[in-house]
């Protein structure tokens, strides 16, 4: 699943919420790396908004990641 913005992250954990943690945390650490190279791209660009919005997608998928290994 491709996250571009906040919505998206939290639609796509709602979505992994379903399967085992062990492939949450998986596909969250995924999402984690894409997030990661797009705002390393929007740096390279000067994109203030997009490093701002890949930021706070990142914020929640950790978020996320947090509460899984905590469990």
């Amino acid at each position: 699943m491709n996250i571009n913005n906040e919505d998206q992250a939290r639609e796509a954990i709602a979505l992994w919420r379903q399967d085992p943690a062990r492939v949450q945390l998986k596909n969250l650490r995924l999402a984690l790396e894409s997030l990661e190279l797009s705002q390393m791209y929007y740096e390279q660009k000067g994109n203030e908004p997009g490093m701002a919005r890949a930021a706070a997608c990142q914020t929640i998928i950790g978020n996320r990641i947090a509460e899984i290994e905590a469990e």
